[in-house]
C-alpha cells in the first residue's frame, strides 16, 4: 500500500506516453514508460509492445490512481487505444495552475515550470522541444532515435518522481481527484470531437479570400480605410480628420486600434459601428487552421484550466468555437444522428447557492430568473415586477450603435425586436 496525501491506495502508477498525429486526426501513441511506486519498477514500451492490449498495463481500479502531468495527454491515449480510463487520476498540473493561479510564473505551467518553481532540476526548454519535434515528425526511426525518444518519455515520469513528494503536502486530494476527473471528460471529448460538415468547409476555404473581399467591399465603401484585405491607418485618420473626430493615442503618436478603443469610441459615434463589426468579423473568420481530421470531426486539445478562472482554453484557430460564431453553423451530425447545442444558464449562481445551503439564493436560481428574483429580496423592484415591466435588462428596442447592439443581442433573454432606436 501506498499513502499519497493522507490515503492509501493499493497501487500508485507514474505515467507518460509519447504521440504524435495530424491536427483534427485522433493521437497516435508512440512509446509509454509507467514506474510503479510501491515496486519501484519501471517499464518503458515502445507502440508495437502494448497495442494489441485491451487495457492498461497498470491498475486502473477503484483502489489504485494514476499521476500525470497535464493528464488529459495520457488519458487520450487511452481513448485511442480502447483501453478504459482510470478509475483515479491525480494530475500535477491540475495541482500546480491551483496552486500558482495568479502568479507570474518564470518558466510559464507546464512541467519545466512546475519543476524550476519547486527547485528541481529537469531538461532544457530546447532539449524538449528538439524531441517534440523529433517525436513529431512521425518516424521512421532508427534504433538510436527510438532509444532517445524512450529517454525523453522516461525523464519526465523522473520528473514526476521528483514532483509528487515536494508537491504532496499542498494536495487536497478529494478535490484534486475531482479536478483528475474533469480532465477524463475533457480527455473524451478531445476524442471524439465536434461532427463537421467536411464538404461545406472545403467549399468555404476554396473560397475564402473572396468572401472576405466581397465583405469589405460592402462595408468599406463607406469609410475607404481598407487597402485590399489591410486595414490603412493613415487612411483611417484622415477619414476621422475629414470628420473633426479626436481619437485617442498611443505614447508614439499614433492611433490606439484596438478593440477596446474602437468599443468605446463606437458609443460616441455611431457612424463607425459598421466599421468595428467589419473588423472584428475579419478577425474571427478563421478557418486555415481549423482542425478536421479524414473522418469529419473536429478535435483540438481544450488546454483545460489553463484559464485564470480555471475554464478551458482551446485555441481560438483550431477550435470550431474559437472563430466567428456564424461558422458554427459547420458543426453537422452524420446522417441517422442528431446533435445538441446546449449551455448551461446560470450555472455559477446555481452552484453558488447549493454549497452555500443558501436557502434565498436557492429560491431565486429556481425561480427561473435570479437576477429578477433577488432584485425582489432586496426590494429594489415591486414583488409583482417580470422581466417587460423592469426594461433595463429586457428592452423591446434595439439600439443602432454597434457597442450597444452587440451588447443587447448578446444579453437579451428572451424577446427580439427588430426595431431600431437612436442610441442613448
Amino acid at each position: 500500500m501506498m499513502r499519497i496525501a493522507g490515503r492509501d491506495f493499493r497501487e500508485v502508477s507514474l505515467l507518460d506516453f509519447e504521440f504524435n498525429g495530424a491536427p483534427g486526426e485522433v493521437v497516435r501513441p508512440v512509446c509509454l514508460v509507467v514506474h510503479e511506486l510501491s515496486t519501484g519498477q519501471t517499464r518503458r514500451m515502445w507502440v508495437d509492445e502494448f497495442a494489441h492490449l485491451t487495457a492498461a498495463p497498470y491498475a486502473t481500479d477503484a483502489e489504485s490512481f494514476v499521476v500525470a502531468y497535464y493528464a488529459g495527454a495520457e488519458l487520450g491515449c487511452h481513448e485511442a487505444l480502447g483501453w478504459p480510463l482510470p478509475e483515479n487520476v491525480l494530475d500535477l498540473f491540475t495541482e500546480f495552475r491551483t496552486l500558482t493561479n495568479g502568479i507570474q510564473l518564470p518558466a510559464g505551467s507546464g512541467l519545466l515550470g512546475a519543476l524550476a518553481w519547486c527547485g528541481l532540476p529537469g531538461l532544457s526548454a530546447a532539449e524538449k522541444d528538439a524531441m517534440r519535434e523529433l517525436i513529431l515528425s512521425g518516424g521512421p526511426w532508427d534504433p538510436a532515435e527510438r532509444e532517445a525518444i524512450l529517454e525523453y518519455c522516461d525523464s519526465d515520469v523522473v520528473a514526476l518522481a521528483k514532483l509528487l513528494p515536494v508537491m504532496e503536502a499542498s494536495i487536497d486530494l478529494p478535490r484534486a481527484l475531482l479536478r483528475g476527473r474533469y480532465m477524463k471528460a475533457a480527455a473524451r471529448i478531445e476524442h471524439v470531437g465536434v461532427p463537421i460538415d467536411l464538404p461545406m468547409l472545403r467549399h468555404l476555404r476554396a473560397r475564402w479570400d473572396d468572401i472576405q473581399m466581397d465583405l469589405i467591399a460592402a462595408v468599406d465603401a463607406d469609410y475607404g480605410v481598407y487597402d485590399g484585405e489591410s486595414f490603412r491607418e493613415h487612411r483611417f485618420a484622415a477619414y476621422l480628420a475629414d470628420r473633426g473626430i479626436a481619437w485617442p493615442l498611443l505614447e508614439s503618436g499614433r492611433l490606439k486600434l484596438d478593440d477596446d478603443t474602437f468599443r468605446d469610441m463606437t458609443k460616441a459615434h455611431g457612424e463607425l459601428s459598421s466599421l468595428r463589426e467589419l473588423r472584428v468579423t475579419l478577425g474571427q473568420m478563421r478557418l486555415a487552421e481549423l482542425a478536421v481530421g479524414t473522418d469529419s470531426r473536429n478535435r483540438s486539445m481544450l488546454s483545460a484550466f489553463r484559464a485564470r478562472t480555471g475554464r478551458n482554453q482551446p485555441s481560438n484557430r483550431k477550435f470550431i468555437f474559437g472563430p466567428a460564431v456564424f461558422l458554427r453553423g459547420l458543426i453537422r451530425p452524420a446522417a441517422g444522428y442528431g446533435i445538441a447545442y446546449v449551455d448551461w444558464w446560470q450555472q455559477e449562481f446555481g452552484i453558488a447557492a447549493a454549497l452555500s445551503d443558501d436557502a434565498r439564493m436557492q429560491e431565486a436560481y429556481t425561480s427561473g430568473d435570479p437576477y429578477l428574483a433577488f432584485a425582489k429580496q432586496a426590494g429594489a423592484v415591486p414583488a409583482d415586477a417580470t422581466q417587460k415591466t423592469q426594461g433595463g435588462y429586457e428592452s423591446s428596442s434595439r439600439p443602432a450603435c454597434s457597442q450597444c447592439s452587440t451588447e443587447w443581442v448578446r444579453n437579451r433573454w428572451r424577446n427580439a425586436s427588430a426595431n431600431s432606436v437612436p442610441c442613448a
